[in-house]
């Protein structure tokens, strides 16, 4: 079961989820970049998300759509801007497939990072960086804590089944 680890945000725009997972950095990274599974752990249940596009490249389509139990449907689109094999991954919604800046300026930039431990577990940090402080709080607002809490369980769950 994945530890909480309190690391502190870089500065006032940042949100941080940190964990110790029992997986490996390898396996946390296949499931972030395995379209397929997607569904069973990107949101907290009873939502779902799919992937629309996945092109694991800087510049490269970062896109999904989760859908929700009373008929919510919310697309994410974006780009990937760094991918480190088993190491990072840097996404954003600041823009779009093609480098289009999103309409609405977009919500966050994410930095995940997947680091080894001596004790073969992985320190899981995800760094949400917002344009402003009034995209953070709505991002706090939307349970960033509890559902990226949730969503990194899901994801640890599965990693251990790899």
């Amino acid at each position: 079961m994945a530890q909480k680890i309190d690391i502190a945000p870089n500065n006032d725009r940042e949100l941080v989820l940190a964990r110790i997972m029992d997986a490996t950095p390898e396996q946390l990274f296949k499931v972030w970049t395995t379209p397929e599974r997607f569904p069973e752990w990107f949101c907290p249940q009873p939502w779902r998300a799919e992937v629309t596009k996945m092109e694991l490249k800087p510049g490269g389509a970062s896109n999904n759509t989760m859908y929700g139990p009373d008929g919510e449907v919310f697309e994410n689109k974006g780009v990937y801007l760094e991918i480190a094999p088993n190491e990072k991954i840097v996404f954003t919604d600041a823009f779009t497939e093609g480098w289009v800046p999103a309409e609405d300026g977009g919500m966050m930039t994410c930095v995940l990072t997947f680091e080894p431990r001596p004790d073969g577990r992985t320190l899981y940090v995800a760094r949400c960086g917002h344009p402003t402080v009034e995209k953070l709080k709505q991002h706090e607002q939307m349970g960033f804590h509890e559902g990226w809490g949730i969503v990194a369980e899901q994801c640890e769950a599965i990693a251990r089944t790899l």
